[in-house]
């Protein structure tokens, strides 16, 4: 491990991941992020919470980690370019490190589904994005037709790069707080992140850096919850578009997760996620609703007092706000107009 926290997580972590010296190395300085306390949720819950902001990676999501190492690795492969299927942040991510690395990036979208800041960035960066009738698992079942040849790289979290490199999180938390947390929270979608949260914690104990590992606690939306309740979802549905997924890729990888940690899979309502969407909001933290998944499911846990007291818990924000701006806009107050004039203006400010 380096110090260097501006290199990215390939060079921070290179003796932790299935690098060479000879991998050519496409970051944007991903990782690093902050380990957040929040008072507001600590005070709520009895507990000690940490908001692990993953929306301060350069496309603003946890994807970035997984992305700089598969493309890395699509690089060092010879591939000429890769393809995904996304409901938007890995479109970002995945356009971006292949514009980053000189790599096509074929993406396919479920039409309609895909929040506008997500689709903005991977048409900026140059992708070729395919928008189809049809869900993300329509969408996933066709990129790895697309990549079966060998000549595009398929960077989906079926992809082990990716889960090696979303690892790097579980690490940044472990140094940061000494050890790992009792509790980890985490929204789950096509579930990659849990399972690789999890590879991370055993590794860091492994290695001696933690004594522990922490139960790991996934929450899928009530609309989309095929862990949940067993069954693959035809038709997924939540305003937590970046979870909207019927079918995950990782599904064995999370219920091994929560089944060798102690942990569980649980449903959270879009109200929920609303809640804790704007209680986020109220302490300065600006996050898509799908993040919000994870505070959802910890004030869900403490309602049912199974948060114990004075526990560590991390909960994982894993996207930014402006990925999904028209709900921004729908959630916040009214904008208010006065002439350009200071009595008006103090007037609708409630200032007097």
């Amino acid at each position: 491990m380096t110090d260097d926290r501006s290199a990215g997580i390939i060079e921070r972590y290179r003796d932790h991941l299935p690098v060479s010296s000879t991998t050519p190395v496409v970051s944007l300085g991903e990782g690093d992020t902050p380990l957040l306390l929040s008072e507001g949720l600590s005070e709520r819950t009895g507990a000690r919470v940490y908001l692990k902001y993953e929306g301060l990676n350069p496309t603003g999501s946890f994807k970035d980690r997984g992305m700089t190492l598969a493309v890395s690795k699509a690089l060092e492969a010879g591939a000429g370019a890769v393809v995904c299927a996304s409901t938007g942040n890995t479109s970002a991510s995945a356009a971006a490190y292949a514009a980053r690395a000189g790599l096509v990036c074929a993406v396919l979208v479920p039409e309609g589904f895909v929040a506008l800041g997500k689709l903005a960035q991977a048409l900026i960066h140059g992708a070729r994005v395919v928008e189809i009738e049809g869900n993300f698992d329509v969408a996933l079942t066709l990129t790895k037709e697309i990549a079966r040849s060998g000549e595009i790289t398929l960077v989906n979290s079926v992809n082990p790069h990716r889960i090696e490199g979303q690892k790097t999180a579980a690490f940044e938390i472990v140094e940061a707080l000494g050890g790992a947390p009792y509790l980890h929270l985490i929204p789950v979608g096509n579930a990659g992140n849990i399972t690789a949260y999890w590879k991370g914690y055993r590794e860091a104990l492994e290695v001696g850096w933690s004594e522990t590992t922490p139960a790991m606690h996934g929450f899928q939306a009530e609309g989309a919850a095929p862990i949940v309740t067993g069954k693959a979802v035809a038709e997924p549905n939540t305003i937590a578009t970046a979870i909207r997924i019927g079918n995950p890729a990782s599904w064995e990888g999370a219920n091994e997760a929560v089944s060798a940690s102690n942990g569980s899979i649980s449903a959270v309502s879009d109200p929920e996620i609303l809640e804790a969407y704007t209680m986020l909001a109220s302490e300065g933290i600006f996050v898509e609703p799908a993040s919000s998944a994870s505070v959802a499911g910890l004030l869900k846990m403490s309602d049912a007092k199974r948060i114990p007291a004075g526990a560590t818990v991390v909960c994982i924000l894993t996207g930014h706000g402006l990925k999904d701006p028209e709900r921004a806009l729908a959630m916040a107050p009214d904008r208010m107009k006065a002439p350009a004039e200071l009595d008006p203006i103090r007037d609708q400010l409630g200032l007097d």
